[in-house]
């Protein structure tokens, strides 16, 4: 192989180590889009804790004894 060669591949290498740490980063740093609510949810969720603090919520087990 000439010199010229070898110190290509080195270059190449060396790139794909850098793109495999930034995609590693990339990768720790992502948001899981399943943990993102939409306003809709967003407010279902308020309009829940509301009911919570009013006492409006029924217990799943006291939900089932009523059927």
């Amino acid at each position: 192989m000439i010199m010229s060669e070898v110190d290509f591949e080195r270059r190449i290498f060396h790139e794909l180590d850098s793109i495999r740490a930034e995609l590693k980063d990339i990768r720790e740093h992502m948001v899981d889009a399943d943990t993102i609510l939409t306003e809709e949810e967003r407010n279902l969720v308020e309009e829940s804790f509301k009911h919570e603090k009013q006492g409006k919520l029924v217990s799943l087990s006291d939900f089932k004894k009523k059927l």
